[in-house]
């Protein structure tokens, strides 16, 4: 018992060396397992062959690009005003509506009708060897300015009568057994047109248009108008300054503004 009292630190500092020497001559092995271990878990993680990942799921993102590539508008006119203030101006009914849409840009021409010189041979009158034979020469002006001068007028000529309004009698082929199929060479006075015509074969030449047309934002139709007519819509007095088979012109009396509005067939 005096001999720990006296030698116990030594014996102490002797186990303390034993441990280290053990240590000593045990890490060559632990650090030997431990390399074999650390080689197995690399070759486990870079030899092995991978598990086929799972489909991305790109629905957002596709999305997202699809935005990009496509064209976005912004609505500054029906929800927001503030950046641009637009001039709104009173129909006849009181109503308001937005300037733009209201105006002869907005007549909606529905039909065109072509209005024709008529030249026809109605009848043959003979009175004798002595007399000339008269013809009873219809002309129909449609497109006359004057509204009486547009129905079907008898001209009777005879061949060397002068010039009517219309035409001038050139030449008669007759036939004089049987009149009625006789054959007129007439010259138009306007054109200077030399034309044919008999019973069977009348003359008709397109000389104007009327249009049909409508103006929606106060319901208006106006029918068979024709150039130097007046129309009145949205407040404000138009002549019809003319009319083709595809199109209407009309002019603004208060500024002499012409607007053109096609027919589409």
């Amino acid at each position: 018992m005096d001999f720990l009292k006296k030698h116990y630190e030594k014996i102490l500092l002797g186990l303390v060396l034993a441990g280290l020497i053990g240590a000593l001559v045990f890490m060559p092995f632990y650090i030997a397992s431990d390399n074999a271990a650390m080689t197995e878990l690399t070759d486990g993680i870079i030899k092995r062959t991978p598990a086929e990942l799972p489909a991305l799921d790109l629905t957002v993102e596709t999305a997202v690009m699809g935005r990009l590539h496509g064209t976005y508008t912004l609505d500054l006119e029906t929800t927001n005003r503030g950046f641009n203030p637009m001039e709104w101006v009173r129909n006849q009914d009181g109503t308001l509506v937005r300037a733009g849409h209201n105006g002869p840009q907005l007549v909606v021409v529905t039909n065109t009708t072509p209005l024709y010189l008529n030249i026809t041979l109605d009848s043959v009158t003979t009175n004798g060897n002595d007399i000339p034979t008269r013809y009873a020469v219809g002309v129909e002006r449609q497109a006359a300015k004057i509204a009486s001068q547009r129905h079907k007028v008898p001209r009777f000529v005879s061949k060397g009568d002068k010039a009517n309004e219309t035409f001038a009698l050139v030449d008669v082929k007759a036939t004089p057994d049987n009149p009625d199929a006789d054959e007129l060479t007439i010259k138009l006075v306007d054109t200077g047109e030399v034309v044919t015509i008999s019973k069977q074969k009348p003359f008709h030449r397109v000389d104007a248009y009327s249009a049909d047309f409508r103006y929606d934002p106060e319901k208006k139709v106006f029918h068979n108008r024709r150039e130097g007519d007046k129309v009145s819509f949205n407040g404000t007095d138009f002549i019809v300054d003319g009319v083709s088979q595809n199109e209407l012109i009309l002019q603004d009396q208060s500024n002499q503004k012409k607007t053109a509005r096609p027919f589409n067939q």
